[in-house]
């Protein structure tokens, strides 16, 4: 009795494990890394890039902190001024 069980656990569970022993996904695996490495190549504007030993222009370093703190201050400090709705329905209160 507990022999018959046991086998059919075992071929069960043989049944079950058989689908993943599947060919697995040809087509994307192809295809692996093509994403990736086309975002690299899209986000590489100048590959000579290093080679160039001009100096940046841009802000210098007083106006680019004066810049940034005034950033970050933005987002500390609550909205000055109440928000009008956008919608509104033409009730009067009379």
């Amino acid at each position: 009795m507990k022999t018959s069980k046991a086998r059919i656990l075992a071929i069960a569970g043989l049944v079950i494990l058989s689908g993943c022993a599947g060919t697995g996904t040809p087509d994307l695996d192809a295809r692996f890394g093509e994403s990736a490495n086309m975002l690299k190549a899209q986000q590489t504007l100048n590959p000579d890039a290093s080679r160039n030993m001009d100096p940046v222009a841009g802000l210098d370093g007083k106006a680019a902190k004066g810049a940034l703190d005034n950033y970050r201050d933005s987002f500390r400090k609550p909205p000055s001024e109440a928000l009008t709705p956008l919608i509104s329905n033409n009730v009067s209160t009379d």
